[in-house]
Protein backbone atom coordinates (compact mmCIF):
# COMPACT_ATOMS: atom_id res chain seq x y z
CA UNK A 1 0.00 0.00 0.00
CA UNK A 2 1.41 3.24 -0.69
CA UNK A 3 0.17 6.70 0.29
CA UNK A 4 0.68 10.21 -1.39
CA UNK A 5 0.54 13.17 1.06
CA UNK A 6 1.19 16.80 0.01
CA UNK A 7 1.44 19.41 2.24
CA UNK A 8 0.38 22.99 0.77
CA UNK A 9 0.84 26.51 2.39
CA UNK A 10 -1.68 28.87 1.10
CA UNK A 11 -1.45 32.74 1.10
CA UNK A 12 -4.89 34.59 0.82
CA UNK A 13 -3.77 37.98 0.48
CA UNK A 14 -7.51 39.62 -0.35
CA UNK A 15 -9.09 37.92 2.80
CA UNK A 16 -9.74 39.85 6.10
CA UNK A 17 -11.16 37.89 8.43
CA UNK A 18 -11.40 34.48 10.19
CA UNK A 19 -14.73 34.25 8.93
CA UNK A 20 -13.78 34.85 5.64
CA UNK A 21 -11.05 32.54 5.57
CA UNK A 22 -12.60 29.48 6.96
CA UNK A 23 -15.08 29.67 3.97
CA UNK A 24 -12.12 30.30 1.12
CA UNK A 25 -10.43 27.31 3.13
CA UNK A 26 -13.41 25.23 2.95
CA UNK A 27 -13.98 25.68 -0.57
CA UNK A 28 -10.22 25.22 -1.75
CA UNK A 29 -10.73 21.48 0.46
CA UNK A 30 -14.10 20.34 -1.12
CA UNK A 31 -13.22 20.95 -5.04
CA UNK A 32 -9.67 19.45 -4.31
CA UNK A 33 -11.65 16.93 -2.47
CA UNK A 34 -13.98 16.34 -5.06
CA UNK A 35 -12.35 16.57 -8.33
CA UNK A 36 -9.73 13.83 -7.39
CA UNK A 37 -10.99 11.71 -4.85
CA UNK A 38 -8.49 12.38 -2.04
CA UNK A 39 -8.56 13.61 1.43
CA UNK A 40 -8.33 16.77 2.37
CA UNK A 41 -8.13 18.93 5.85
CA UNK A 42 -6.66 22.20 6.89
CA UNK A 43 -4.07 20.96 9.18
CA UNK A 44 -2.35 24.07 10.25
CA UNK A 45 -2.60 28.31 10.63
CA UNK A 46 -6.43 28.19 12.29
CA UNK A 47 -5.43 31.31 14.17
CA UNK A 48 -4.41 33.26 11.29
CA UNK A 49 -6.28 34.82 8.64
CA UNK A 50 -4.22 35.32 5.64
CA UNK A 51 -2.65 31.84 5.90
CA UNK A 52 -3.59 28.58 5.94
CA UNK A 53 -2.05 25.05 5.17
CA UNK A 54 -3.69 22.03 3.98
CA UNK A 55 -3.42 18.80 3.40
CA UNK A 56 -3.54 16.29 0.87
CA UNK A 57 -3.42 12.41 0.86
CA UNK A 58 -4.16 9.36 -1.58
CA UNK A 59 -3.89 5.85 -1.19
CA UNK A 60 -3.10 3.19 -3.79
CA UNK A 61 -1.38 -0.13 -4.65
CA UNK A 62 1.26 1.06 -6.59
CA UNK A 63 3.55 4.40 -6.14
CA UNK A 64 3.45 6.05 -9.22
CA UNK A 65 -0.57 6.09 -8.75
CA UNK A 66 -0.47 7.80 -5.31
CA UNK A 67 2.19 10.43 -6.83
CA UNK A 68 0.63 10.90 -10.00
CA UNK A 69 -2.78 11.70 -8.08
CA UNK A 70 -1.28 13.45 -5.75
CA UNK A 71 0.88 16.10 -8.03
CA UNK A 72 -2.22 16.37 -10.31
CA UNK A 73 -4.24 18.03 -7.67
CA UNK A 74 -1.27 20.16 -6.55
CA UNK A 75 -1.27 21.13 -10.14
CA UNK A 76 -5.01 21.93 -10.46
CA UNK A 77 -4.60 23.87 -6.95
CA UNK A 78 -1.63 26.11 -8.57
CA UNK A 79 -3.47 26.49 -11.87
CA UNK A 80 -7.20 27.19 -10.75
CA UNK A 81 -7.34 28.66 -7.28
CA UNK A 82 -7.28 32.15 -7.82
CA UNK A 83 -8.76 32.88 -4.32
CA UNK A 84 -5.17 31.74 -2.82
CA UNK A 85 -1.28 31.73 -3.61
CA UNK A 86 0.15 28.56 -3.07
CA UNK A 87 3.84 29.76 -1.32
CA UNK A 88 4.87 26.28 -0.38
CA UNK A 89 4.39 22.93 -1.76
CA UNK A 90 6.23 19.15 -0.78
CA UNK A 91 5.05 15.87 -2.61
CA UNK A 92 5.87 12.57 -1.01
CA UNK A 93 4.79 9.10 -1.62
CA UNK A 94 4.98 6.70 1.55
CA UNK A 95 5.35 2.62 1.35
CA UNK A 96 3.44 0.84 4.11
CA UNK A 97 4.22 -2.79 3.28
Amino acid sequence: MYIGIAHLQLHLPENHSLKGKRRVVRSVCDRLRHRFRISVAETGGQDTWQSAEIGLAAVSGDAATARSVIESAVEYAESHLWDVQIIETDVDVLDLR
